[in-house]
């Protein structure tokens, strides 16, 4: 049997009520926090350690030791997010039909072509690197989560970020080829490779 509790209901049932926002801020403020970086630890703290050290259960107590502790944390990532905000207020301003155009060009005929081409690259290079030959997956190599040959290795080419995720449901029968972005192009790690 499974049972679900909503946010809403954890809310309610831990903090009392529910602070609503209108429309569209929420979304806005956290992208303005991603960039301005105002709720990170050197700002507020570690706080999946501080609700751990808090000796009280009740969210009253827990947000009164939080600002006896850190009386200023509050203040400092709203200065940060509205100094973000500002700075997005007035990218706002200089968006226009014919920028979005070229945004939406952009997005869906370059970044889509390079972004399902540049495996033939990095595909390329490690077989230059090696000394070997190369080539694209097939249609049903690449429903088993393979990218390509270099020789006769299979390999699939992920983003770096791919280490990271919690669980990875795909077990891929291929040697993992690792890429980030960088500046100016990408940096292909090639682990064990």
């Amino acid at each position: 049997m499974k049972i679900k509790i909503f946010n809403q209901e954890l809310i309610k049932e831990l903090v009392g009520k529910e602070k609503k926002f209108p429309k569209y801020t929420t979304q806005l403020m956290n992208l303005a926090n991603q960039n301005a970086q105002g709720t990170r630890p050197k700002v507020v703290g570690q706080l999946s350690e501080l609700i751990k050290e808090c000796p009280y259960n009740s969210y009253e107590e827990w947000a009164a030791w939080y600002l006896s502790r850190n009386p200023e944390a509050i203040d400092k990532a709203t200065k940060k997010i509205l100094l973000m905000i500002n700075l997005l207020k007035e990218a706002i301003n200089q968006i226009d039909e014919n920028l979005i155009r070229e945004w939406v060009t952009d997005l869906v005929l370059v970044k889509t072509f390079i972004g399902l081409k540049f495996q033939k690259a990095i595909l390329k290079k490690i077989a230059e690197k090696k000394g070997t030959s190369y080539r694209l997956a097939t249609p049903e190599e690449e429903a088993k989560g393979i990218d390509g040959f270099v020789n006769n290795t299979p390999i699939s080419i992920k983003p770096t970020t791919y280490k990271f995720k919690d669980a990875l449901p795909e077990k891929i029968a291929a040697k993992i080829v690792y890429y980030q972005k960088i500046k100016g192009g990408i940096e292909i790690d090639l682990g064990d490779f």
